[in-house]
């Protein structure tokens, strides 16, 4: 499945650039960030180097244009209109495999910092546990503001059969009612955000273990990697009547109580979180909801932070960044989907320094 038809119904949006054609450079720009290039300079270089390769699919008729024609083209794209392409492919692509976890959280770019505006480019990424795949991003007006873009996002997905984590900030009764609305289901940690729920349920464990332990549903798993060792322990309780705050959570059901113990090179260290959810099911599938959200840092934050060097990219431009970010997760999606065994590091160099590959990615061919 070529992935660029997807872009085929992009339009010019101001028609300024005659002397390119205006799907040349989206071709170029889509390549070349996929091939790893992170600013407009590293694009025009791409387009130089592969002049050839591009020519293969496109004409450009008049050779590869100056990188400020570039961002001048991209940055006048609606990132709406990227991310409905973005959406489109997902789509294409998702088929259902039984109840699907989806973790939502939020990441700033630190060099997108626009002195203009004084700040910088926040965006929400909402990650397929089940699939490994991004299904979606969206701007938010900074990390404060975060919560309405996960509304909006909760709002433009069919919840069906899925299950939603959060992280703390974003563990809100608007947030859980709207999940709950859209047939979804969640599981949600409780933090100082919410002390006095927090404390209610702490206490209710307490009571429960001094008065009536075996009502506790538990689960234990322990990992080791190295000279690091981690150990969760989890405990589950249906919710009760002596959970007064309970009933201002649409759908609660259960109440988890997570204990992490992690030993590494010789330091310890150890926290315990609570847990809220609509769910009352088996605590392992919890305890994967669990783990699950910290996946969306692990695999895709990190990954676009290391080997895509996301925080290095120093477009500043609103609409340019938000583009070129909405590729980057393309690209990352099209790497993980491709069965070769590698790396995402390693793939994305075979990208850079293979046609073959590259095609492979792009065109699927």
């Amino acid at each position: 499945m070529s992935v660029f038809r997807f872009f085929e119904n992009l339009s010019d949006p101001q028609a300024y650039n005659q002397k390119h054609h205006f799907l040349d450079i989206v071709f170029l720009v889509v390549s070349a960030v996929i091939s790893g290039a992170n600013s407009w300079t590293e694009i025009k270089l791409f387009g130089e180097l592969h002049l050839d390769w591009l020519r293969k699919y496109r004409p450009f008729e008049c050779g590869i244009p100056v990188d400020d024609t570039i961002a001048r083209v991209i940055k006048h794209i609606e990132p709406q209109a990227f991310n409905e392409v973005f959406l489109n492919f997902i789509n294409e692509i998702r088929t259902q495999q039984g109840r699907e976890v989806i973790a939502i959280d939020g990441k700033t770019l630190r060099h997108s910092f626009n002195p203009e505006t004084q700040s910088a480019l926040h965006s929400v990424t909402v990650w397929s546990q089940s699939r490994g795949l991004i299904l979606s991003q969206k701007k938010s007006s900074g990390k404060q503001n975060e919560q309405q873009a996960v509304m909006e996002i909760i709002d433009s997905f069919c919840l069906k059969n899925a299950v939603v984590t959060v992280d703390a900030m974003n563990t809100q009764k608007k947030i859980a009612e709207k999940i709950i609305e859209k047939k979804g289901d969640y599981v949600m940690p409780l933090k100082k955000n919410h002390r006095q729920f927090q404390s209610e349920v702490e206490a209710y464990f307490h009571k429960i273990s001094r008065d009536c332990p075996e009502m506790f549903e538990t689960f234990e798993e322990v990992n080791a990697e190295r000279r690091r060792i981690d150990e969760r322990y989890y405990r589950k309780l249906k919710v009760s009547d002596w959970l007064s705050k309970a009933e201002e959570w649409k759908g609660i059901k259960s109440v988890l109580e997570v204990c992490r113990k992690r030993s590494d090179n010789g330091k310890e260290s150890q926290e315990k979180v609570f847990y809220i959810s609509s769910l009352d099911v088996d605590i392992q599938i919890l305890a994967k909801c669990v783990r699950g959200h910290w996946e969306v840092e692990n695999k895709a934050h990190w990954v676009l932070d290391v080997v895509y060097k996301e925080d290095e990219c120093a477009v500043t431009d609103e609409w340019g960044a938000e583009n070129l970010a909405i590729l980057r997760r393309l690209a990352l999606n099209l790497a993980r989907l491709h069965p070769k065994k590698q790396s995402m590091k390693g793939k994305l160099t075979a990208a850079g320094w293979s046609d073959e590959f590259r095609d492979e990615l792009l065109l699927g061919v």
